[in-house]
């Protein structure tokens, strides 16, 4: 079973750059929206927002460490695409349905791989009626019959602490933040999606040996 990561904040607050480190790593990248990134260097990457696309990917991909960004866009690009031909009534409802199964059928796709795999879903934030922050979504299915947060057992939220870009890791100022116990030392963390990536994976006992060598090359 492969260890799926959620990962929220709003625009700019450095969700992408925190992949900054994975440059040269053992790191792929399903780039969602097909947008650079904000920083040089490059990662092996798939552009795509098409589901079947990147279960393909992620099967054929030889690195361990994956981050789907921006993951809420599947949802968004699906509904802009279908929403003025769904029609009324039972097609609107079918529209709901369907974006809620195929994002929810990727997260269970994701859980089945290996388990020495990371794969990181980078997805907007939003509040709910009670002011709670949670991954920005379309329709309640996945919202109320589904809860996307609570299929992850790691939640980091992205946030701009003056200059610095942070991750917070467990449940703060009403955000869905969570990690298992002592996997990280302190609330707050550089947003260093590398140093995460081998956190989790120390945690877990899934070290990945190509990025041990280079570490110890270095």
């Amino acid at each position: 079973m492969a260890v799926p990561v959620l990962i929220i904040g709003r625009s700019g607050s450095g969700k992408s750059a925190s992949m900054r480190n994975c440059v040269g790593k053992d790191f792929a990248l399903i780039n969602v929206l097909k947008k650079p990134l904000p920083f040089k260097g490059r990662i092996p990457s798939v552009q795509t927002d098409d589901y079947t696309k990147i279960t393909t990917a992620l099967k054929g991909c030889q690195q361990k460490s994956v981050v789907i960004d921006d993951a809420g866009y599947l949802i968004t690009n699906q509904f802009m695409r279908g929403h003025s031909n769904a029609g009324k009534g039972n097609g609107v409802f079918s529209l709901y349905n369907d974006l809620g199964d195929r994002f929810w059928s990727l997260i269970q796709f994701v859980v089945s791989m290996p388990e020495d795999w990371v794969v990181y879903f980078m997805m907007h934030e939003d509040k709910d009626d009670t002011g709670d922050v949670k991954p920005k979504t379309i329709g309640k299915l996945l919202d109320e019959k589904v809860c996307v947060e609570g299929m992850f057992t790691i939640v980091l939220r992205c946030i701009l602490d003056g200059e610095d870009h942070r991750f917070i890791t467990q449940s703060a100022n009403g955000a869905v933040s969570k990690s298992p116990m002592g996997m990280f030392e302190s609330l707050e963390i550089d947003n260093d999606l590398m140093m995460v990536d081998r956190v989790i994976r120390e945690y877990y006992g899934i070290e990945n040996p190509k990025n041990k060598q280079e570490e110890k090359t270095a």
